[in-house]
């Protein structure tokens, strides 16, 4: 049986009509939290931080990077959570032990070449590998480059805290690397309270 056909099959078993109630797509505690794609966070970090289903909208790729943090596809999602989705702070959250702290740009394009990418291709189209990954070797630094890449972009409001945190995946232990209510470059807007959920 092929991946995809076990997957349809725990589909078909999960499915129920009715069994789930319908979620408005805005998240209910209006924040979004971006943080890596690592497998060790799934159906574990939401629940490290008290949520649940439709809590919050969640952006991941690879290290929790930014690297076009003017126009790239999370500040993209951001600005979208933020005008259309009603998203009022956000989370900026990266992990211990991440894969993309230990990156090594010459043996991945080595595995790109054994599985038929042209090296070549990959110098012209990338010719800085681990820039174009974000391969970072700190992820405390990461997520605090990341926050600061993210309050300054323009189309990023000041009265939205962008806070940073460091996440354990064996034991679940969030750490706060930037308090988005005080870091530098977030303005409450007159009579708001900061730090709503």
């Amino acid at each position: 049986m092929t991946l995809l056909e076990t997957i349809m099959n725990a589909n078909r078993k999960f499915v129920h009509p009715g069994a789930f109630p319908p979620l408005p797509k805005n998240p209910k505690k209006q924040f979004a939290i971006f943080t890596c794609m690592d497998t060790r966070l799934v159906d574990f970090l939401e629940p490290a931080m008290g949520i649940s289903r439709g809590d919050a909208k969640v952006i991941k790729n690879a290290g929790n990077t930014l690297v076009d943090s003017l126009n790239g596809g999370v500040i993209r999602s951001l600005v979208a959570a933020i005008f259309m989705l009603g998203v009022e702070e956000v989370f900026v959250i990266g992990h211990e032990d991440c894969g993309m702290a230990t990156v090594d740009a010459g043996e991945l394009k080595q595995r790109m070449a054994g599985r038929g990418i042209d090296p070549r291709a990959v110098d012209v189209i990338v010719p800085d590998l681990a820039q174009w990954l974000g391969a970072f070797t700190c992820p405390e630094e990461n997520v605090a480059s990341v926050v600061a890449k993210i309050r300054k972009n323009p189309l990023i409001p000041t009265d939205v805290p962008i806070h940073g945190l460091i996440f354990c995946p064996n034991d679940g232990r969030l750490d706060v690397i930037v308090d988005g209510y005080r870091a530098e470059g977030y303005k409450t807007v007159e009579g708001a309270d900061a730090g709503r959920v």
